[in-house]
């Protein structure tokens, strides 16, 4: 009989955001007057912007000509838009980021997941507590953990805190480790680092020999001048770091699926005998086997967002989405809230109250006001006693969502 991979056996009873979909589905099928508003997940919900769905529609009538057909397309991205992405997202502020280093995916959270397979299983791994859960639970399925403790934490993994207690910023690990997971501005706080900070991470992982996969996928949303936007701000970063990128949260591009990742021909890993090898190469190796590209349709989408009329565009998105997050501090603020981000991050990250946990903070506001936030335990043991709402939706939803918790 065909054996299944263990590992799976490992993971909680299910994904964060799946169990949501579940208890909301049960409240909403038992309640099905409630108009439920959703302030979950990260799933944006204003349209495309103007510029990234007519250069898609161009694409279209070009496929459907013979001169403007495309098929399979390079599965490393196509060089016009690596080249428009390192232009504008990492030349613009400084940094060497080369287009052949560039690989455009179909999402950031694969990505995250998938350069697992070009790693060895003998990695000493750190991760922030709480996290977004695509970091642990990739490593959990890829056999990289062991099992999970009564709080929730896996065996063979180093948690790094961050909590208001320390500021959410999370403290160097105590022992040498690997690999580093750190996203920033961070899912689920809202937290960000300064240039201070993340020089520190970059110190200890050239002192130690470790890789960051360092996630940036809300970068769009910082407006503090002061703070980076790229880890490769960072003198000694591409000798240690591999940076994800995302159009989805930008430019709306959760359902049309465009993302990037940056792989340095500096950074370098050790075969088990002690060899130094190329992760670019591993990376170029593994995206050509498993991954045939992005549609040609998507990439003259993404392509667009860095047009004139795509920046601007996109730019009131991401005010819009911070106007919300703003409407969502005040409100919860006034409402004696403690509350945490949402200013260069479109979460905000709240203290539950009146010793509710989190789980119970989540059925108190479904089943009270039909508003569905993020339980914080969801994101790590240190969640516990947090909760998130996400600033994606409109702003009716948002501003009634607030006018419901307010009233509670």
């Amino acid at each position: 009989m065909v054996q299944v991979n263990d590992s799976y056996l490992r993971l909680k009873a299910g994904y964060l955001f799946p169990e949501i979909a579940r208890r909301v589905k049960a409240f909403t099928e038992a309640h099905p007057e409630a108009a439920v508003i959703r302030l979950g997940i990260g799933d944006v919900t204003e349209p495309l912007p103007a510029a990234c769905r007519e250069a898609m529609q161009q694409a279209i009538e070009a496929m459907g000509t013979r001169e403007g057909f495309h098929g399979y397309g390079p599965e490393q991205g196509y060089l016009w838009l690596r080249e428009a992405i390192a232009r504008h997202d990492f030349h613009a502020r400084g940094c060497e980021v080369s287009a052949e280093e560039i690989f455009v995916s179909d999402g950031s959270k694969c990505d995250s997941s998938n350069i697992l397979d070009i790693l060895g299983a003998g990695n000493r791994i750190a991760v922030t507590d709480p996290v977004y859960p695509v970091y642990v639970d990739s490593n959990v399925m890829a056999g990289r953990t062991g099992d999970a403790d009564a709080g929730g934490r896996y065996g063979g993994l180093t948690y790094l805190p961050i909590t208001a207690a320390n500021g959410f910023v999370a403290p160097l690990p105590e022992q040498p480790v690997d690999l580093i997971y750190l996203c920033f501005p961070n899912n689920p706080t809202g937290a960000v680092a300064t240039r201070e900070q993340l020089k520190q991470w970059i110190d200890y992982a050239l002192a130690n020999d470790a890789l960051i996969l360092f996630d940036a996928a809300y970068e769009a949303f910082i407006s503090d001048p002061e703070l980076p936007h790229s880890i490769y701000e960072i003198e000694g970063a591409r000798r240690c770091a591999i940076e994800f990128r995302s159009f989805s949260k930008n430019a709306g591009f959760t359902g049309t699926r465009c993302a990037f990742t940056v792989v340095p021909r500096e950074l370098t890993g050790t075969t088990a005998s002690g060899e130094p090898v190329e992760l670019w190469g591993l990376w170029n190796r593994r995206q050509s086997t498993k991954f045939n590209g992005v549609s040609y349709i998507v990439q003259r989408g993404a392509e667009a967002v860095y047009s004139p009329e795509g920046q601007e565009q996109v730019r009131a998105l991401i005010r819009f989405y911070m106007e919300n997050a703003a409407i969502i501090r005040r409100e919860l603020e006034a409402a004696g809230l403690q509350v945490f981000g949402g200013q260069q991050a479109p979460y905000v990250w709240i203290r539950t109250p009146d010793g509710l946990d989190s789980w119970g903070f989540f059925d108190h506001l479904l089943g009270q006001a039909h508003v569905v936030g993020t339980p914080g335990s969801g994101f790590g043991a240190a969640g516990e006693g947090y909760f998130r709402l996400s600033a994606f939706n409109s702003r009716a939803n948002v501003e009634e969502a607030m006018r419901r918790i307010r009233a509670l």
